[in-house]
């Protein structure tokens, strides 16, 4: 009976170790639940900005007016009958 119970003893102890100490216990567990939170928040980052880009998709589509203002902020296009300035900063 003695020798049993510490084998019992014996093996509770390796299971309060993998369980407490180890790289596969509560540790573990937490590391993936931060992981989890964190990918989360990337996510909506990303729903959120995807969201933004197939407005401006349909804006596109749709009128001549965005793709004039796309023009005219990205590529420095002018209108014919314009004049254009530019101003240097000192």
């Amino acid at each position: 009976m003695r020798r049993l119970n510490l084998a019992l003893l014996g093996l509770l102890t390796v299971l309060h170790y993998r369980l407490w100490i180890s790289d596969d216990g509560f540790s573990q567990a937490q590391r993936l639940r931060e992981a989890i939170t964190a990918q989360r928040m990337e996510n909506a980052k990303l729903l959120a900005r995807n969201e933004g880009l197939a407005t401006e998709v349909e804006d596109l589509k749709e009128g001549l007016e965005v793709i004039e203002g796309l023009a005219r902020r990205e590529l420095g296009m002018i209108a014919k009958g314009e004049t254009f300035y530019q101003l240097l900063e000192d």
